[in-house]
């Protein structure tokens, strides 16, 4: 299965990954591949307990990112 990941700077340190369409996915790490290494492991724990048809609809959600100026 194939998940989207936003990953951003960390507010401290490092940086953070979340999956967007795994509500509370969120993981970090000190370099961009540490986070990305660290959200794979995430995904993985949070989908286990998933029905296979809800982790198939998950991945399959196409999330997309806008920037908007306020």
């Amino acid at each position: 299965m194939k998940f989207k990941v936003l990953i951003r700077k960390g507010a401290d340190f490092g940086y953070v990954a979340e999956v967007p369409s795994l509500p509370g996915c969120v993981s970090q790490g000190d370099t961009v591949q540490e986070a990305i290494s660290n959200i794979r492991e995430a995904v993985a724990l949070y989908i286990e307990d998933m029905s296979p048809n809800d982790v198939e609809a998950a991945s399959e959600m196409n999330p997309e990112l806008y920037e908007i100026a306020v």
